[in-house]
């Protein structure tokens, strides 16, 4: 199944990392006879950064509805705050086949839905069959392909919804049956897509479900109010029908969305707000030193993407040297520090750390497999003069294509600079356009070199690693390699019940993308800088999934 969509979604991450999020406890300078929040009340007045697209989780493909999920739904797994996926509406660990490829969930007895009706393993049924359905139009369908039995067929109308590997055995036990083992079930699980649906409430909503408060539904620690399905505040209010109610702090959540960057630092520099999300660039440089500043590092990588074919004909970028010259001839630690300053990283390769461990080593993955691409002016010279050789030319003009937001233009002319100086008779033209221009640019591969990020979509290597397969749905560079295509089959399918053999699989999966074929040239891993009062405890942000989670929000003065 392409992931194509998730391109859209990586840019709506883009442009929300440049907007300032804000959050107020309710103290003394943020409460008063208005309502205002405050310590007595356990409220937490939020500033976002986005108006919610949807509260359907088949229809969601962006970070504002997933982090409304995040807050009201739940699904049998759920992330701590290490980000490791834990047993939620799952009632324990499931009983897993000798072959690794039907599980068995119990559903949570008490689990019940907001209007008082029981969680029940029909509603996964009814749930994933949906998502996987053509007729329903889940851009994110793609996260049962070549997951769950038959989904792919079905997404490809070659079998019915029916035939989903999924089935409710009663009430409360769910049997779900996968194509091949899949050793990170667990952290889809946890993804926004695999959440369950009360068909009779959707029913009942007639087509209009997710489309604000009134047409939706909760199962997670708050309700979704107050949401008329365009406008810039709603709330979240304590669910008194969630299980594990007695661990919600919070009794109300005020959301206010905020479009622009001062407004929402005026408001925490007030008292009005006591936490912020991502600074963009100029405010990550002002606070940077600021006591009260704290950086976090996503599961977020950053690269140059090099497109080998345009209008079906090979570009100078089909070179490899061409390639490995541009990937060597920029200063990546420049680069973070003098144009982000936000707390993002250099990276020499796609999978970021902090995502997952070898089962034998124990080591990050980044580390293990170590530094495969890095800054080497003396060596990108030389592979530039073979390349220029090869191609029977002097000199090269090639177009780097980006967003237009000020800080895209500032990493535009930042590459420009270093790649003009270090690599003799190229001349980057730089072209900055509106994000939906720059995605359908880059559908159509009518681009030379572009910027491209791309996030965990669960806790494995292979969410990156798969992208470049032979016509995957986000190689969109015309990159290929059998023995590469073999490697990620292999992991997939051959070795995914032997762990070890899988991980060397995929350790060896990058080094040939990256160190010998050189399809992109990896820049950093994105980290942000936030403001956050001493007062707020337990604001926990994830690595995929929902931005953060407010379950365990304590407000103490």
């Amino acid at each position: 199944m392409e992931k194509s969509k998730k391109l859209v979604f990586m840019t709506l991450l883009i442009a929300l990392a440049l907007i300032v999020s804000a959050c107020s406890s309710g103290s003394k300078d943020s409460s008063d006879k208005k309502g205002e929040g405050s310590k007595d009340k356990k409220e937490f007045n939020m500033i976002e950064v986005a108006e919610i697209p949807t509260g359907d989780p088949a229809l969601a493909t962006d970070a504002a509805s997933f982090i409304v999920l995040g807050q009201t739904m739940e699904g049998l797994y759920a992330l701590d705050k290490n980000d490791k996926p834990v047993p939620a509406l799952s009632d324990g660990k499931p009983k897993v086949s000798k072959d690794g490829k039907e599980y068995t969930f119990k559903i949570k007895k008490d689990a019940k839905w907001s209007n008082g009706d029981p969680v029940t393993a029909k509603d996964f049924v009814f749930a994933w069959r949906r998502a996987v359905d053509p007729a329903t139009g889940a851009e994110y369908a793609y996260m049962f392909s070549d997951v769950v039995k038959n989904a792919d067929k079905i997404m490809n109308s070659k079998a019915k919804p029916e035939e989903l590997g999924v089935e409710a055995t009663d009430d409360n036990t769910l049997k779900v049956t996968l194509e091949h083992p899949v050793p990170y079930l667990d952290s889809l699980l946890a993804f926004g897509t695999y959440l369950p649906m009360n068909q009779k409430f959707f029913e009942q909503t007639k087509g209009k479900y997710g489309t604000n408060s009134d047409n939706m539904i909760a199962n997670g620690p708050f309700v979704l109010k107050d949401w008329n399905g365009s406008g810039l505040t709603w709330s979240y209010v304590k669910n008194d029908k969630y299980y594990d109610k007695d661990k919600v702090n919070l009794n109300k959540v005020n959301v206010q969305v905020a479009k622009t960057p001062n407004t929402a630092v005026n408001l925490y520099n007030t008292g009005k707000a006591d936490r912020t999300a991502a600074l963009s660039a100029e405010y990550a440089k002002q606070y940077q030193n600021n006591k009260e500043a704290s950086t976090f590092e996503e599961s977020s990588s950053w690269y140059l993407k090099f497109n080998m074919k345009r209008d079906g004909k090979e570009t100078p970028l089909a070179n490899k040297n061409i390639r490995k010259a541009l990937a060597m001839a920029f200063d990546k630690k420049a680069y973070v520090d003098t144009v982000l300053s936000n707390g993002s990283i250099t990276s020499d390769g796609l999978v970021p750390r902090g995502l997952a461990n070898g089962p034998k080593s124990g080591k990050d993955f980044r580390e293990e497999s170590g530094n495969l691409m890095s800054y080497d002016v003396k060596q990108a010279q030389e592979y530039w003069k073979k390349g220029l050789k090869e191609l029977g030319v002097k000199e090269l003009t090639l177009d780097y294509l980006s967003d237009d937001t000020e800080t895209a233009k500032k990493t535009g002319e930042f590459f420009q600079n270093q790649l003009e100086t270090n690599l003799k008779g190229l001349k980057l033209k730089l072209s900055n356009v509106p994000f939906k221009v720059r995605i359908d640019k880059t559908q159509k591969q009518d681009y030379d070199i572009s910027m491209a990020g791309w996030g965990a979509d669960y806790l494995d290597p292979m969410t990156y690693l798969d992208l470049y397969v032979t016509d995957g749905g986000n190689n969109q560079a015309s990159y290929s390699n059998k023995k590469y295509d073999q490697l990620i089959e292999d992991a997939k399918v051959k070795y995914a019940n032997d762990s070890e053999k899988r991980w060397e699989k995929l350790l060896e999966a990058e080094k040939l993308l990256i160190q010998e074929d050189t399809a992109i040239a990896p820049i950093y891993q994105r980290g942000h800088l936030v403001l956050i009062k001493p007062s707020v405890k337990n604001f926990e942000e994830h690595l995929f999934g929902p931005d953060y989670t407010l379950k365990n929000v304590k407000i103490e003065k």
